[in-house]
């Protein structure tokens, strides 16, 4: 099969989906299919320059919601090489494109990556009201005709429903997660050590993804700061894009908090410096106020380190029930508690909780399965529509 996947963007500073169509289309060359990108991005931006398998930049683009007018006649004069197309998120031209494209001729797949999760309804009330006009206009309509609407997990599914009382749509759940490290644990632990020295032999937990808000990234200072007394050896890594401008606010907490010494920046991971740090740290912590699913977490899980979650993530209790996880709610005393849960553990247990992380991943979370979940979706629409 060659299956072509929609995104706006492949910038790893974008977060999880931009990473998982990178693991997805390794994967594919492991299964003997095949796969293409169509994306808004610059062709001249030097992140497509590494990448080992077809893409097709389209960009640049300057507006928010992405319109491009060579989407829909590429579509038009490519669709006869694929076998579907999987779009990458919603709420911009792309999705447009590809209902335009490929509706009535070819089956395709929208991947909501949470972007249907109430709790944006919540916390942007004007600004989901704003989405209400494309949703009548256009979303509605694409999810609407999709072959299959794909979730990360039961409860994200079912959060869905809540974002607009007018849907329809087809879900299916499916695998999703990370590919995992590709060198030894020592030779990741020696890249991050030297792109990082500052915690090489020191411990610490571990917080990688964007700076944002949305992430509980202030009550995860604020909890630090609270231990920190307690526990005099234990530092945090804060790993990730600053994407809002908030790392110098969080700073500043630190620092007006005593513990600026205890926290460390060492910006956006790559490669095997970012699987580095997963190893070296004693456990990942994600306090996260909304999380469809959490690359990160799998990457974690990955590299056998227990996850703190918060009770917004959506697969933190499928982590949890696995035994590699503690889950508290997305507060200052949830995260608190998270923290102070584990320094608490013993040796043995934590130990247990690693093993169990490996063991998870392995099982759930290993992106090859979601790569053949992909295939297998594909193969199921062409039966279905044969028979009609």
């Amino acid at each position: 099969m060659n299956i072509l996947h929609v995104i706006d963007t492949l910038d790893p500073a974008a977060g999880g989906p931009a990473e998982s169509v990178r693991r997805i289309l390794a994967s594919y060359q492991l299964m003997g299919h095949t796969g293409e990108v169509v994306t808004m991005d610059d062709p001249n931006a030097p992140f497509l320059k590494e990448l080992q398998f077809p893409v097709h930049p389209l960009g640049p683009i300057h507006t928010v919601y992405g319109a491009n007018l060579k989407m829909i006649p590429w579509l038009n004069a490519n669709r006869h090489r694929f076998d579907g197309a999987i779009v990458q998120g919603l709420w911009t031209f792309s999705s447009l494109a590809v209902w335009r494209a490929f509706k009535g001729k070819l089956p395709y797949l929208v991947f909501t990556h949470g972007m249907l999760d109430p709790y944006f309804k919540r916390a942007f009330p004007m600004k989901h009201a704003k989405k209400w006009i494309y949703w009548l206009l256009a979303q509605y309509w694409i999810l609407r005709d999709a072959d299959r609407v794909l979730f990360t997990a039961k409860a994200e599914a079912e959060l869905a429903k809540q974002s607009f009382w007018l849907h329809k749509w087809t879900p299916l759940v499916v695998p999703y997660g990370a590919s995992g490290p590709l060198s030894s644990p020592e030779a990741c632990l020696a890249a991050f050590h030297a792109h990082y020295p500052g915690v090489n032999g020191k411990k610490y937990l571990l917080y990688l993804s964007r700076i944002h808000p949305k992430k509980g990234c202030d009550l995860l200072i604020d909890a630090f700061a609270q231990v920190a007394a307690g526990a005099p050896d234990l530092h945090l890594v804060v790993a990730g894009p600053d994407q809002v401008g908030w790392r110098e606010k969080l700073e500043a907490r630190a620092l007006a908090a005593g513990i600026a010494d205890r926290v460390h920046w060492p910006g956006m991971l790559h490669d095997d410096i970012k699987w580095g740090a997963y190893y070296g740290a004693e456990a990942f912590i994600l306090p996260s106020h909304q999380e469809n699913f959490g690359i990160v977490v799998a990457e974690a899980l990955a590299c056998g380190r227990p996850a703190l979650l918060s009770d917004k993530v959506n697969i933190a209790d499928d982590v949890r029930d696995a035994g590699a996880a503690y889950v508290e709610h997305d507060t200052a005393e949830g995260t608190l508690n998270l923290i102070t849960r584990w320094i608490a553990t013993p040796a043995e247990e934590r130990k247990r909780m690693e093993d169990n992380a490996l063991a998870c991943f392995r099982q759930h979370y290993d992106m090859r399965e979601n790569a053949k979940s992909t295939v297998r979706i594909f193969e199921q629409i062409t039966r279905e529509r044969q028979k009609k």
